[in-house]
């Protein structure tokens, strides 16, 4: 019994968890997969049935809002004559309008609504913080003065060039808020990261509002970027920025599994397999590269990567598994439906849709501030 004894101790790997330790984590994984997928009726096949066919139906919500973005506008043309301008093009204005400036400004919001949607979930996930969000913690503000000294300071206005500068500005500002809000004693908490963001956000906002004060021809160029617009990309700006999207959100996607087990806690995380460190390098790579493609695109958009995690969650639970894909999916609906709105409600004109946005996304956050209980991450 002794040597039993003795021969199990020395077959533990040294600094490895106990038996007990292991055992626990695994009971606590159980439990945290019970909670993910016990919510709703029918068991967990029945629940995973509804949340696919609800999948389906978010992909259709965002093929109609689509094609509502091609057809309508400051001057809007018929379903027949948006399918003619792809099968049958006659080189008319209604067609040159729909293949050059609608269709890329369409694609471009489907990728900037799914790669702030997807970022603002992973922030959320990894930090454990209901109030991360690539604008809320300064990232989208690091993006964008790296595109600032880019474009007046060094006159880069080639996307596929001044993206690195977002990329960089994503990255730096990240980084500097974690380190902000972990220093001290009391280490980091989704308060103080909230203000470290916020104090960080405002700095770099200050610094690129004095570079474009220094030069008008740049401040002319950037005052619609600052304010948030999907209006006067081409399509070649799509394609230079698209890979590094695609790379983004695939990688987001495939952390759903180590983010799930994270959940339980950095130790659980550890007994369960998961390299903690690993998983929080990618998911800063993926952050970096979703925001810094979505803000170099389209400018500082606020309260997506905020809003449409928390509404997921409310819907479909904690279960990263399904919050990911279903945040990738919600946010360009929402995203392309402001756009659209604020093409209609100000013809012939247009109001930017990071206008829209705000004014729809303040209301909502004031509302989640006051509510006692947030979906549970």
């Amino acid at each position: 019994m002794g040597g039993t004894a003795h021969g199990a101790e020395s077959g533990a790997t040294p600094g490895a968890p106990g038996a007990a330790g292991a055992a626990g984590a695994a009971g606590a994984h159980r439990a945290h997969g019970a909670q993910c997928g016990g919510a709703g009726g029918g068991g967990p096949r029945g629940r995973a049935t509804v949340l696919v066919a609800g999948l389906f139906v978010t992909a259709g919500l965002l093929v109609l809002v689509a094609m509502a973005s091609v057809a309508l506008g400051a001057r809007s043309v018929s379903f027949s004559t948006v399918i003619d301008a792809f099968l049958a093009p006659n080189g008319s204005s209604d067609h040159t309008v729909i293949r050059e400036l609608r269709v890329p400004r369409t694609l471009l919001g489907l990728g900037v609504g799914a790669t702030l949607g997807l970022a603002g979930a992973l922030m959320q996930s990894l930090t454990r913080n209901p109030l991360a969000d690539p604008g809320l913690l300064g990232v989208n503000e690091g993006a964008a003065l790296g595109v600032t000294l880019a474009l007046g300071l060094f006159g880069l206005s080639d996307p596929a060039v001044y993206v690195w500068f977002a990329f960089g500005g994503a990255a730096l500002a990240a980084a500097a808020v974690y380190a902000l809000a972990s220093s001290g004693r009391a280490g980091s908490s989704p308060v103080r990261l909230a203000l470290a963001g916020v104090a960080l956000g405002m700095v770099c906002t200050a610094v690129s509002s004095a570079i474009l004060r220094m030069d008008a021809q740049t401040f002319d160029r950037m005052r619609f970027w600052l304010t948030g617009s999907l209006a006067g990309q081409t399509a070649d700006t799509l394609a230079r920025l698209a890979p590094f999207m695609a790379v983004g959100l695939v990688l987001g996607l495939l952390l759903a599994r180590p983010l799930n087990t994270l959940a339980l806690g950095e130790e659980a995380g550890k007994a369960l397999g998961v390299a903690v460190n690993r998983t929080r390098i990618l998911t800063g790579v993926a952050v970096t590269l979703l925001c810094g493609a979505a803000t170099a695109a389209a400018g500082p958009l606020w309260f997506v990567g905020l809003i449409v995690p928390h509404a997921v969650r409310a819907l479909v639970g904690p279960d990263q598994r399904w919050v990911l894909p279903y945040s990738a999916l919600a946010a360009p609906v929402l995203l392309l439906g402001a756009d659209v709105a604020g093409r209609l409600i100000a013809r012939p004109g247009e109001v930017q849709v990071g206008i829209m946005w705000a004014v729809i996304g303040a209301p909502v956050f004031i509302m989640l501030a006051r509510r006692r209980r947030v979906a549970a991450l």
